[in-house]
């Protein structure tokens, strides 16, 4: 069964500089290669396809691939722990070169006459995934001391005071409002 993700381009390298429009859907993890690696971490949910329009442009000594990326996305909420489900819309450009230099990591090698677009998806999607992300901008997480979740409903609780830093709660300013 041949790959979505390999794109034969002899005819585009042969017509030098020409260019092709490629759109195909694809499962981001065929192989169950990407499991996250501890609870709560940012992924791709299992089994999800990922959408792929690029364009690829023939040049001396290569293709360039640019376009986007498309792929949903799942994590937990640092500030709630509510489990977010969103997705990601990430912009590429790439080239691929028959034999790139060991410290040219800009660059992904051809594949014979076909353009691999696999690593590439991979390597988009996974560097976009959000370390610590938001259910919203303005959540207001748990309380830290009864749990509660404050987006949903308010609670009594004071926040302990740290013995080291009570004498500041101590002064006062003569006119707070008119700095």
């Amino acid at each position: 069964m041949a790959s979505a993700f390999l794109v034969p381009v002899a005819q585009l390298i042969r017509d030098e500089p020409a260019q092709i429009h490629v759109t195909f859907v694809a499962p981001f993890d065929e192989a169950h290669e990407f499991v996250p690696r501890a609870f709560g971490e940012s992924d791709v949910p299992e089994g999800a396809d990922v959408e792929v329009e690029m364009r690829l442009e023939s040049f001396r000594g290569g293709v360039r691939a640019r376009g986007v990326v498309r792929a949903p996305w799942r994590g937990i909420c640092r500030r709630c722990s509510s489990v977010i489900a969103d997705r990601l819309d990430v912009a590429v450009a790439e080239r691929y070169v028959d034999d790139p230099a060991p410290e040219d990591e800009e660059a992904y090698p051809l594949s014979g006459d076909f353009v691999d677009l696999l690593p590439l998806v991979h390597d988009a999607v996974l560097l976009e995934l959000p370390i610590a992300p938001l259910c919203r901008p303005e959540c207001a997480g748990l309380c830290p001391t009864c749990g509660i979740d404050r987006n949903e409903a308010t609670c009594e609780c004071r926040p302990e005071v740290d013995a080291r830093w009570a004498t500041l709660d101590a002064l006062r300013f003569e006119d707070e409002s008119s700095n």
